[in-house]
């Protein structure tokens, strides 16, 4: 069995993008551990904070609630701010992952890599998904701790399919839903949502442990603005958007692939 490292930008965003890998791995005996690179600082305040109580406190509880639902074998804090989105003065306060040396962030990485001896490395496309500073970060990050770490492992980056998500789109409109939310529209950096399917390497059906995704996503409760959104789905909305995760492999011929990537050998 493999011993596979997540890094993720935001507490929340191991719910929302890779939670239903996580616990298949889980399941299947592999040790998986998750890296949050920020504190979150940056997300909603709820408004039931305890008297004391920041808006981080809130959210390294409610990470510990998701890694539960998961059933995470050991969670990470890298302690960096949280940058906020694309030309926020946020982006450039001190401690702010975006500015951070990336061959420090990585450094601190390998310190899990290197303590688990781990076979597997998980982050983000080069874009992030949809281009938020901390996860293009997340990108440079993950690829200098894979080759910092004593043994290099292999690496993965999750990622969105766009034309999938592009079909969902035209069918809602199709069957008349008011649905203005266009996948090729620009995001925060510019770029459209995701990766081409053409570029994709894996697709993972996670339809079976769609529950247990949506209980990590549950466990963001304060996050209303987007995992409210997303709990908001009715169940066959939900698993039709989040049922599958997808991943890119750097140096993996060309080609999608609807199955499992941390079987002995890759197929």
């Amino acid at each position: 069995m493999s011993t596979i490292v997540f890094l993720h930008a935001h507490p929340d965003d191991e719910a929302s993008q890779t939670s239903g890998t996580m616990a298949r791995a889980v399941d299947e005996g592999h040790r998986v551990v998750l890296v949050v690179a920020t504190n979150g600082d940056h997300g909603t305040a709820p408004d039931d904070l305890a008297p004391g109580e920041t808006v981080v406190d809130r959210r390294r509880r409610e990470l510990a609630a998701s890694a539960t639902a998961i059933g995470l074998h050991r969670v990470e804090w890298l302690g960096y701010a949280d940058s906020g989105m694309t030309g926020w003065e946020q982006n450039g306060h001190d401690g702010a992952f975006t500015g951070a040396d990336v061959d420090e962030a990585a450094r601190r990485v390998v310190e899990v890599l290197d303590d688990e001896d781990a076979d597997v490395l998980v982050g983000y496309d080069w874009h992030g998904g949809y281009g938020h500073p901390d996860h293009v970060q997340v990108h440079r990050v993950l690829h200098r701790a894979a080759e910092l770490a004593a043994r290099r492992p292999r690496v993965l980056e999750s990622s969105m399919n766009r034309d999938a998500m592009r079909r969902m789109y035209e069918a809602a409109r199709a069957a008349g839903r008011d649905d203005d939310w266009d996948p090729d529209r620009p995001m925060d950096d510019g770029n459209p949502i995701g990766t081409p399917e053409a570029e994709l390497h894996w697709r993972v059906d996670v339809t079976d442990r769609i529950e247990r995704k949506r209980a990590a996503l549950s466990a963001h409760a304060s996050q209303t603005s987007d995992v409210g959104m997303m709990l908001a789905m009715p169940p066959e909305i939900f698993a039709a958007v989040f049922g599958h995760e997808h991943y890119l492999e750097p140096g993996r011929p060309a080609g999608m692939v609807e199955g499992w990537p941390f079987t002995p050998v890759a197929g």
